[in-house]
């Protein structure tokens, strides 16, 4: 990255004329912020870096109504610790990658978690980023300022641009604001374990635990083999402590039939959601893939690896597979394919992600569309730097 090229705008107007440069002379920017996902897709060689950590710091915040207004570029431990000051949060658990890639965290921020649309354990309850994202403020890939969305959930303009925005990967504007809605943080929260399950009966606890009237928050499972030796799935309950006992104990009663039921302590619960936060268990060293399936797809996926020195978790209730795999991509993805998802490679060294496209290809009417919305927000391709290169989708 030494010899490239870093510009650092600070205001909106500074931004607007550097993509107007840039789209006129032909040339190519990377949007970043924290830089905590760049080594997410193929290595970019020849774009000028935008750093957008100077659109940063609180703009409007009304705890009253749950609703934040932040720079892009503002830190996401920073968004968080002020949230929680107030006792609320951003409901989609939204996590700093920085851990994945063997770094600490801290890097991350707002504008980019959001861009790359990243949720944790909480997605299964509370939505994704696109869901809460009530408006935003940007520079197109024409150079032109633009706002979209508000203040409000219900903001009837036509077109729902923050849904869009959110998971771009920097691919259609670069965001210089954010506004958010916020959730009142659980005030007390419980954790429920099952253990020596395997994951066809982990799957079916927890789509049992999904069918109830527990409201459960956030529901996953580690098989034996990624956690020394023992399957643990695990269910997590938010709210009102007398609300937290009663769901409990409920849940725990229809578990009961399916295994030994535990409830963790405080502290180790919380270890337990961190290394699913940061993926250690899977910190072996092969490339990591991220597959997005209907809940009762994902014993579907692993089976059709297993056997193949495949290591994989499940979290969303099973909708979500994170998957170590250093096998044939090509496996991977007719894999998701079957089970009615995607995968998207999320971590490996700079030759593989040369040859595999970090995104699942498309279906050719769904690529075209995509290709249209792109340029219709980047006619220039100013933001297009070969990050995410398509391929042909062997259909």
């Amino acid at each position: 990255m030494a010899d490239r090229n870093i510009l650092l705008p600070v205001t909106v107007r500074d931004l607007a004329d550097i993509v107007a440069e840039t789209a006129a002379a032909g040339r190519r920017l990377e949007i970043r912020g924290g830089g905590s996902k760049a080594e997410i897709g193929a290595l970019v060689r020849d774009a000028a870096i935008l750093d957008l950590r100077a659109f940063a710091g609180v703009i409007d915040y009304d705890p009253a109504e749950l609703v934040l207004t932040v720079g892009a570029g503002t830190p996401l431990a920073e968004v968080q610790a002020l949230v929680a000051a107030e006792r609320q949060m951003l409901a989609f658990e939204p996590f700093d990658h920085g851990p994945i890639f063997g770094r600490p965290a801290g890097a991350a921020t707002i504008g980019g978690v959001v861009a790359a649309g990243v949720a944790g354990s909480n997605r299964l309850s509370m939505g994704a980023p696109r869901d809460h994202l009530l408006g935003f403020e940007a520079v197109s890939g024409r150079g032109e300022h633009f706002v979209a969305g508000g203040r409000v959930v219900k903001n009837v303009t036509g077109y729902d641009l923050p849904k869009l925005m959110a998971g771009s990967w920097g691919r259609l504007a670069a965001m210089t604001r954010l506004t958010l809605r916020l959730v009142p943080a659980g005030r007390t929260s419980a954790t429920l374990i099952l253990s020596g399950r395997s994951d066809a009966a982990a799957q079916a606890a927890m789509a049992t635990a999904m069918r109830s009237t527990a409201n459960v928050a956030a529901a996953a499972h580690l098989p034996a083999e990624v956690n020394a030796g023992r399957a643990v799935t695990a269910f997590r309950l938010h709210g009102f402590r007398p609300s937290v006992e009663a769901r409990f104990a409920m849940l725990a009663g229809l578990l009961a039939a399916m295994g030994p039921v535990e409830r963790l302590g405080e502290a180790e619960a919380g270890r337990l959601w961190r290394r699913l936060r940061d993926l250690s268990p899977l910190d072996d060293g092969q490339p990591l893939w991220r597959i997005n399936v209907p809940p009762s797809g994902g014993c579907a996926v692993t089976s059709a690896l297993a056997g193949q020195g495949a290591r994989w978790l499940f979290d969303w209730a099973g909708g979500l597979v994170w998957l170590s795999f250093g096998g044939d991509a090509a496996l991977v993805r007719r894999a998701a394919e079957a089970a009615g998802g995607h995968a998207m490679l999320v971590r490996a060294p700079a030759e593989h992600r040369a040859l595999v496209p970090t995104l699942h290809p498309e279906a050719p009417g769904v690529a075209a569309l995509s290709r249209r919305i792109r340029q219709a927000f980047d006619p220039a391709g100013v933001f297009e730097t070969g990050r995410f290169p398509e391929r042909p989708r062997a259909d």
